[in-house]
């Protein structure tokens, strides 16, 4: 067992109930890079199973997902290969930021986490849940709550009986400086009780 799990077991008797039940949560891992954050713009608002999909058949259309790849394409044409307008055009941007180096994704593992949020805040479509997987998966950043995440925001409401995101937060601040294991936790309890695992692409 991790130094981060003990810690939170012996903080909080729900999340030990949970560990208890169902074992130590799974621990995504993503590559730094341009891919990485094309799929958490997929990946917004929808099912992991819609995402890995939409991004297969992204990939099929238009090969390697690099961004000179993404700008042959219109938003329209990128609608056709089953990306919503909005998604196409948040691609669109995010390629844009890297290829005139208004963004640089190599060196966002250099930053600290505000720093990195601010760097990526400024891309057009890319908002704070997606800065808190990409800080999460691939950065490994002990202490994100991703307040953004519709299943993290309902199972805190399910077992912690509180309804407000100000109440959420009140709930996550037990859980400092590991509040990212927390929420590997929660989504292992979540996909537990709907009988799914975890999808990796």
């Amino acid at each position: 067992m991790t130094e981060e799990l003990e810690f939170l077991i012996k903080k909080d008797k729900v999340l030990k109930q949970i560990h208890d039940e169902l074992g130590s949560p799974y621990i995504p891992k993503r590559p730094e890079g341009f891919e990485t954050l094309c799929k958490l713009i997929i990946e917004q608002q929808v099912s992991l199973e819609s995402a890995k999909a939409c991004f297969k058949n992204l990939e099929t259309n238009i090969g390697t997902i690099v961004p000179e790849n993404i700008l042959k394409y219109s938003v329209e044409e990128l609608r056709t290969f089953s990306i919503s307008k909005q998604k196409a055009s948040y691609l669109i941007a995010l390629s844009n930021a890297v290829i005139e180096k208004t963004l640089n994704i190599e060196k966002l593992s250099s930053l600290n986490g505000d720093e990195i949020r601010e760097q990526l805040i400024k891309i057009k479509g890319i908002g704070n849940w997606t800065i808190d997987i990409y800080l999460m998966f691939c950065l490994n950043s002990k202490d994100i709550i991703p307040i953004g995440d519709i299943a993290v925001v309902n199972t805190i409401k399910e077992l912690y009986n509180c309804n407000t995101k100000e109440e959420i937060i009140q709930v996550s601040e037990i859980w400092k400086p590991n509040r990212s294991m927390a929420t590997y936790l929660l989504w292992h309890y979540y996909l537990a009780k709907r009988n799914r695992k975890p999808i990796i692409y």
